[in-house]
């Protein structure tokens, strides 16, 4: 890709393989209060941030818990498997050597919460990798809205049409491609459901990261 100065990373799916953690979360939090997990759920919580998604829990299930004590909730049950066993999709630390390489300046664009994303990147050896590290809730707008894009290339210092995406969800790679950024889409088993909308969409498909190494 030509011009690129920048790349901009989500975290979940597709930096690391963790899905499978708020999996078990969200299945984990609801059987506890009797609550079964549906298909709609899943969905819906994976492009919220996270204050949006114990909001829409708390709400959906008339939960007692505030919104605050959800998340808590929430982050206890997932900080230990992001500390200890959460690992990096193949080839991701080495693309990422390759990138800063070539002196492209590096981000991360998230919906997860500093209390997970940073013993993850410590115990993957990427602590201080990244030039800046963005959260959709400083935007205060999930992924279908190219908001925190935007706000990660400000925050590196170029212009839109000067990043690359990478995401694994579909309303990320729309979002930034609507304002000119280029997209990778990086392959995630719990995006099965839209994979023919994320190989449209994005500029790049890959099934892990030794593709474009």
């Amino acid at each position: 890709m030509q011009n690129i100065k920048a790349a901009i990373f989500d975290l979940d799916g597709t930096l690391i393989d963790s899905m499978y953690v708020w999996e078990k979360v969200d299945e984990d939090f609801l059987t506890k209060r009797n609550i079964p997990v549906t298909a709609e759920y899943a969905d819906k919580m994976r492009s919220m941030f996270f204050e949006t998604a114990a909001a829409y829990t708390k709400e959906t299930y008339g939960l007692d818990e505030s919104v605050e004590e959800i998340m808590q909730t929430w982050l206890d049950m997932a900080h230990y498997e992001y500390a200890n066993n959460v690992r990096l999709k193949q080839g991701a630390a080495e693309y990422l050597e390759s990138l800063r390489k070539k002196g492209i300046l590096l981000g991360i664009a998230t919906s997860n919460n500093p209390y997970l994303l940073k013993p993850c990147l410590e115990h993957n050896g990427l602590d201080g990798m990244f030039h800046c590290i963005c959260y959709t809730s400083e935007v205060g707008m999930n992924k279908s809205s190219p908001d925190i894009y935007l706000y990660t290339a400000e925050k590196l210092g170029v212009k839109p049409e000067e990043c690359v995406v990478f995401e694994d969800i579909f309303e990320g790679l729309k979002s930034a491609s609507s304002v000119g950024m280029k997209t990778v889409a990086v392959y995630d088993s719990s995006n099965d459901t839209y994979i023919s909308q994320i190989k449209e969409t994005a500029d790049k498909f890959i099934e892990n990261y030794y593709e474009i190494i």
